[in-house]
């Protein structure tokens, strides 16, 4: 057993963390800029340029795989099957769902107003807007490369939760007529599905990695240099006053401060990296990530114009207060996490 153990410890060092690639850009730049890492610029720059490397290799080879796997559930299949599941398995498919579609929550709506054209239940397609930006196989791993197994478990796992819940809250309001009448206008048609074969598949996973990478590549190097100028610039004492543990208001704090930004979770990923590095809790800094990715206010905007303002208020006080019961939560219990 204890072999086992250290194999996987190496190859979770190696492959997802990529030490490797540390030493290698630490080689860079006190080698070839002249800088230590344990000083500010060079710290900085090897923070950078090492995340960045990191996030993209895994995203690449991550979206790869989930797309090739995606390619077997088409959008007429992926309706069908919802669409003879009600209550909370429905809920509970729809937010699984969520986790095989890797996009932020902009991307997510164009889907959830075809899956509420199709006719699938209210909660079933909220379920999945609320997981699909959140949780998904690539975010966990890379959670893991970066948090360890713990915390990316517990954050997928509390993302479903929150996904089924806040569905089957919506589903039990009875909203229906608060979606836009132009999305239930919309025609449906029924499309012939075709087998793909092995190279369009693998055609389709590559598209997709090209596709979404020049999504998220923006939003990734600002992450990434934020990340970099809270581990090396902000002073301790400074985060720890702000959105520390001795700040009770430090998840609400959190959760407000994220909403009004638009990434996806790759790009939030080097920020809460810097900020659990500065000591802010666990919990504070996974309140910020959720709020991020599935509250952010250009996905509110375009979301206010397939819903109507009461169903809209609705959901951001279901996921929001989700979000703080989480954060709040996840600070209690730290020490099993850390």
């Amino acid at each position: 057993m204890g072999n086992i153990t250290q194999i996987f410890s190496m190859l979770n060092d190696q492959l997802l963390k990529m030490n490797w690639l540390s030493d290698l850009i630490k080689l860079l730049v006190e080698n070839v800029f002249g800088l230590s890492i344990s000083d500010q610029i060079g710290g900085s720059l090897h923070f950078f340029i090492y995340d960045t490397i990191k996030i993209f290799i895994l995203l690449s080879v991550l979206i790869f795989v989930i797309s090739y796997i995606q390619s077997y559930f088409p959008p007429e299949r992926t309706k069908k099957i919802l669409g003879g599941i009600k209550g909370i398995k429905g809920n509970i498919l729809g937010a699984l769902l969520g986790t095989i579609t890797p996009f932020c929550s902009c991307s997510s709506i164009p889907i959830f107003i075809g899956f509420t054209a199709a006719g699938l239940p209210l909660g079933i397609t909220f379920s999945f807007l609320i997981s699909s930006p959140m949780v998904d196989i690539a975010s966990l791993l890379i959670l893991m490369s970066f948090f360890g197994a713990k915390i990316a478990i517990a954050y997928v796992v509390f993302g479903l939760l929150l996904a089924v819940v806040g569905g089957t809250l919506i589903d039990k309001l009875g909203l229906e007529d608060q979606v836009q009448g132009y999305v239930r206008q919309i025609e449906n048609t029924e499309s012939v599905e075709l087998e793909m074969t092995r190279q369009e598949r693998i055609s389709f996973a590559k598209e997709q990695v090209v596709d979404i990478i020049h999504r998220v590549w923006l939003y990734i190097l600002i992450g990434v240099g934020i990340g970099a100028a809270i581990h090396n610039w902000i002073p301790q004492s400074v985060i720890e006053t702000v959105i520390g543990n001795n700040n009770p208001f430090a998840v609400l704090l959190a959760t407000a401060v994220g909403i009004p930004m638009y990434a996806d979770i790759f790009g939030t990923i080097p920020i809460a990296e810097a900020l659990i590095g500065k000591g802010v809790g666990i919990g504070t800094v996974l309140s910020f990530m959720m709020a991020v990715t599935v509250l952010s206010l250009p996905s509110l905007i375009m979301l206010s114009k397939v819903i109507k303002p009461k169903l809209l208020g609705i959901f951001v006080a279901i996921v929001s207060t989700g979000i703080i019961l989480i954060g709040y939560l996840f600070n209690a219990s730290q020490g099993f996490f850390v």
